[in-house]
């Protein structure tokens, strides 16, 4: 099984004292989004986890830590965009502490296992689509020899939350046309720094441009750094256009301290607060622990390794 930490808040960032633990103990409790009470078990056993996936804007706080991750195999989702903090509000200045913390993590893991996010994009007066321009030559410049694959994606607006969190910010308009024409100058410039482009989860017809249609957990990496096949199917429970391999993800909502207003994963600041209250380093669940209404489910994961099932709590 792969595990995604997490595309429901940035784990590396805000917990990563807690996600160590749970590799330490070998499993993480997860709560169903869809059911409060409902509680999964999953194991954590270098056996049965083919792969890591970790999404984050800053993994400053994990970078000490690596080595507690040597029986696992693992690659880092990294978003650094050019946005200031009218937009994600709680990022350190990416001009030193976020450059260099991906640097740094490049250098520990390969620039392979680093992959660079420049999304999602959106237009306003200061945020213009020439200004997009400069700005991504500007990191992929910065970013040259420490990552070989950028992966964009335009803002969705139709996700819980996400047009109140934006209400704000005075968005202009970003017709297909303009999104096509800027998808094509990003797409020369990464071609300049030697990078590979796809996009996210879009029905925009950009192929032509040589950018191809990303996978974010991505079976066909994980084949690569692990020497070995990996069978795993398509996430079926992801959105039409996405074409990740299936995982597990172990974080929760109303969770991500960041603060982005682009955000699909906080629904409501308040929820941030009250869950971040919550967190327990030592914890099995990412905010709070287990009551007496829960109830809680061994998940049946298997290794997707050169067909080798390998059964976790069963």
């Amino acid at each position: 099984m792969f595990i995604s930490a997490s595309r429901r808040t940035d784990i590396p960032s805000c917990y990563s004292d807690w996600f160590y633990n749970r590799i330490k103990e070998g499993f993480v409790l997860v709560r169903n989004p869809m059911n409060f009470h409902r509680i999964s078990r999953i194991c954590l056993a270098p056996e049965v986890v083919d792969g890591i996936v970790f999404w984050t804007k800053n993994p400053a706080p994990m970078l000490g830590r690596l080595n507690e991750l040597r029986e696992y195999m693992y690659y880092f989702q990294f978003t650094l965009t050019p946005y200031g903090r009218d937009i994600e509000a709680n990022i350190p200045p990416k001009n030193d502490a976020i450059l260099s913390a991906f640097k740094r993590l490049s250098d520990r893991i390969g620039a392979d296992r680093v992959l660079w996010r420049y999304d999602p994009l959106l237009i306003s007066n200061t945020y213009s689509a020439d200004y997009h321009v400069r700005a991504f030559t500007n990191i992929a410049e910065e970013l040259h020899g420490y990552t070989r694959k950028v992966t964009t994606s335009f803002i969705g607006e139709d996700y819980r939350g996400v047009k109140n969190n934006i209400s704000e910010l005075a968005l202009l308009p970003f017709p297909v046309e303009t999104k096509i024409a800027l998808s094509s100058k990003l797409a020369g410039i990464a071609r300049d720094y030697g990078l590979t482009i796809d996009i996210c989860a879009e029905k925009l017809d950009v192929q032509k441009y040589g950018i191809g249609r990303a996978r974010c957990i991505d079976d066909r990496l994980f084949a690569k750094l692990l020497g070995c096949n990996v069978h795993i199917d398509r996430d079926k429970a992801q959105r039409r256009e996405c074409c990740c391999a299936s995982s597990i993800d172990i974080g929760m909502y109303n969770t991500c301290k960041n603060g982005c207003r682009y955000c699909y994963a906080n629904y409501s600041v308040q929820a941030v607060a009250e869950n971040s209250a919550r967190h327990n380093p030592r914890s099995q669940l990412i905010a709070g622990d287990v009551c007496a209404e829960d109830t809680i489910s061994e998940r049946e994961v298997q290794s997707c390794r050169d067909k080798q099932m390998r059964l976790c709590g069963i």
